[in-house]
């Protein structure tokens, strides 16, 4: 039994930063995952014994980062000494912190500098043998394994009287309104099975813009595999949805939301064939969120991320960290992964943040 505690939005303002989701998202995201049987609303920061014993856990399990309070105290310190504290490898690069970063590196070019330079080149490069990245998602330290996919994907085939629906899209930066869409998709059958159809960066790229996708085809794939709504995942599917890919799948349905739907690079309607089909089904989420709007929270709360640092040196100044890894790991866990900090003093009088 996996019990997960998504912890209020006070505590985490106060000891990590502004989150991404409101409260109410974080829980149905959470539920959402298919891994968890039961979520803990409001539970504590800092993890205690008495938390454990009250909903009955054996112990608490968290990745090995460091995660520390407002006044630089180990949040797993009394459940470490009790035994009862589990650690799992984190995947590297991927991370709230990390995604941040990506987001706030996305202000500093516009999306609408399509006719500049750099964008040429970006477009001209994009794609093209090993070196050819974006510039956004090229900033990623994940890689993929076939073994990270085995443990994500569910295994299981169709099934007779299954009725097989397909949707597909970038579904970067995996959030509730994704969930509330592919939720309400599976709400269409009693016996649904549903394939998601992910397209490449570069496809994302085309038809979003320079600076998306942010998460790159890898790890967007473990994203919506990780959703218990989801039956199975097309890596790169095309973006066409063709005769092919439907009976290749035995498609029953397919399905889009009432977002805007790109025409194809030659200006064609990319669900013409469904359509025509009579199978094409519009599905009103009643969620209006999407990628773009959690990226203006990131830029709205960009300031909050930045003055908070000055509460995180008052923090050092105050316990006198002589050991400077120390003093990076209190600030990555506060979200400044990217910041260089340079000591001027024994004791950290006079920090500056680059």
């Amino acid at each position: 039994l996996v019990i997960i505690p998504p912890h209020p939005v006070g505590e985490i303002s106060q000891h990590k930063g502004p989150p991404v989701f409101t409260q109410d998202e974080r829980y149905k995201m959470v539920r959402a995952i298919k891994w968890v049987d039961e979520i803990v609303e409001g539970a504590p920061y800092v993890t205690t014994l008495e938390t454990l014993d009250k909903y009955t856990s054996d112990f608490c399990v968290h990745g090995d980062d460091i995660t520390l309070t407002v006044d630089g105290k180990d949040t797993y310190e009394e459940v470490k000494r009790s035994g009862r504290y589990r650690e799992c490898k984190r995947t590297q690069g991927v991370s709230t912190t990390d995604l941040v970063g990506r987001m706030l590196l996305m202000t500093k070019t516009h999306h609408s500098n399509i006719g500049h330079s750099d964008y040429q080149q970006h477009t001209d490069n994009f794609g093209k043998g090993p070196k050819g990245h974006s510039p956004w998602t090229g900033v990623s330290q994940f890689l993929q394994t076939s073994q990270k996919i085995i443990q994500f994907a569910s295994g299981q085939e169709p099934q007779p009287g299954d009725t097989i629906i397909y949707v597909a899209g970038a579904f970067d930066l995996f959030h509730i309104g994704h969930v509330d869409f592919l939720e309400a998709v599976s709400r269409l059958s009693d016996k649904p099975y549903v394939i998601v159809g992910l397209h490449f960066d570069q496809e994302v790229n085309r038809y979003k813009g320079k600076n998306y996708p942010i998460m790159n085809v890898h790890e967007r794939t473990l994203s919506v595999l990780a959703c218990r709504y989801v039956s199975e995942v097309v890596i790169g599917a095309p973006y066409a949805v063709t005769r092919e890919l439907l009976d290749h799948f035995k498609v029953d349905l397919v399905c889009h939301g009432k977002t805007e739907v790109h025409p194809d690079k030659d200006g064609s309607d990319p669900y013409a064939e469904p359509r025509k089909k009579g199978i094409l089904h519009t599905v009103d989420s009643m969620n209006s969120l999407t990628t773009d709007s959690i990226v203006q929270r990131i830029i709205k709360n960009r300031s909050r991320h930045y003055d908070n640092i000055s509460v995180v040196l008052m923090m050092l100044r105050s316990h006198h960290h002589d050991n400077i890894s120390v003093v990076l790991m209190m600030l990555r866990s506060r979200h400044y992964d990217n910041i260089s900090v340079v000591v001027r003093s024994r004791h950290h009088d006079n920090i500056s943040v680059v």
